[in-house]
């Protein structure tokens, strides 16, 4: 049954979100971003070790599909999850993967040693979302 032009857009926005997804650095940032109820660029540049043009890009994906959210303080720019649900997002991808991966020993023991997603801060709510536009 081809998707009707009411339910198109809605498609196309699901897409987007998975296009945010679609890049192992992006995940990173996101796996980052879930442990803390904030990160610095500062910090999120010396965890991932890329350069900060490359960090800048990645982040302006995240945000331009509202899977992040930015804050300047000073000279300092901090970035949050937008909706605390992508950590929950991400513990099920992590667990998916290490479910498809257990027929491949190798991999699977590779996929065992990535760093873990932490479970966020106890002060944030994990159901809480923004209606608010990332800025």
């Amino acid at each position: 049954m081809p998707l009707s032009h009411v339910q198109r857009p809605l498609y196309e926005v699901k897409a987007n979100l998975f296009k945010g997804l679609a890049h192992p650095y992006r995940i990173r940032i996101l796996e980052l971003l879930a442990g803390a109820a904030e990160v610095s660029v500062t910090d999120l540049q010396a965890e991932t070790e890329l350069e900060a043009s490359h960090l800048s890009q990645h982040l302006a994906v995240l945000r331009r599909h509202r899977l992040v959210e930015s804050e300047r303080r000073a000279s300092h720019v901090f970035y949050r999850l937008a909706d605390r649900r992508t950590a929950e997002l991400l513990s099920v991808a992590r667990s998916l993967l290490l479910s498809m991966l257990e027929g491949d020993g190798g991999r699977l023991a590779q996929a065992q040693t990535l760093p873990q997603i932490p479970d966020g801060p106890a002060t944030v709510d994990t159901a809480a979302t923004t209606s608010e536009p990332a800025s």
